[in-house]
């Protein structure tokens, strides 16, 4: 947890991530991230890239989205009836309609049906019957949390690349990390953001 969260929201803005003037949303998105980092008694390191991949992955808001795409994008790409049938019957979309009901939401994309029926499980949530719970700010972080350290999204996981309580990472690390989401998809650049909120996370006095 944060001891001093004044310093680590003035470091945000002076590393020029969020603001100039913070608005309520992108501090409540914050914090709901900083509370399930703090309950999975994340290091500094996993912490800074928690916060750099929502950063990325939200469009810099810090809330979860659904999503971007129409219904026929999100239909071709994961339904049944659409152009990978056998992935979706493989990840659970049996049904016409299952690849928009279970396209991606989250801080980190939560997709197809088998894996909102997993973080249900995990969860305690009736994710598969209300797939939009997942963009419960406080539900998505702890998604994103549970799949960061399982590898549900491609499989690695953070402690491939660091342990969980490890505090200042090299900047290649961050870059290998991308992997646990996507591949090396803008790697460099979400490191550099990884640094900073580092940075900022060590101002505020993260510790757990």
């Amino acid at each position: 947890m944060l001891t001093n969260a004044a310093a680590f929201f003035d470091r945000v803005r002076q590393r020029d991530l969020l603001g100039p003037v913070l608005t309520q949303s992108e501090v409540e998105g914050c914090d709901h991230k900083l509370a399930a980092f703090s309950a999975a008694r994340w290091g500094v390191g996993w912490a800074a890239y928690g916060l750099a991949t929502s950063y990325h992955e939200t469009g810099h808001t810090m809330q979860p989205i659904r999503e971007w795409g129409g219904d026929e994008y999100l239909r071709r790409n994961y339904d049944i009836t659409g152009r990978r049938p056998e992935v979706a019957q493989q990840m659970g979309n049996t049904t016409p309609g299952d690849g928009v009901r279970y396209a991606g939401r989250g801080d980190v994309q939560l997709t197809w049906k088998k894996n909102y029926a997993r973080a249900g499980k995990f969860l305690n949530e009736p994710l598969v019957d209300n797939p939009d719970l997942a963009l419960r700010p406080d539900l998505s972080a702890r998604i994103m949390v549970l799949g960061m350290e399982q590898g549900w999204f491609t499989t690695r996981r953070l402690d491939h690349y660091a342990p969980r309580d490890a505090g200042r990472l090299e900047t290649a690390v961050y870059v290998k990390m991308r992997a646990i989401i996507n591949g090396r998809d803008k790697a460099d650049l979400i490191a550099r953001n990884a640094e900073a909120f580092e940075d900022a996370l060590m101002a505020g006095g993260w510790a757990v």
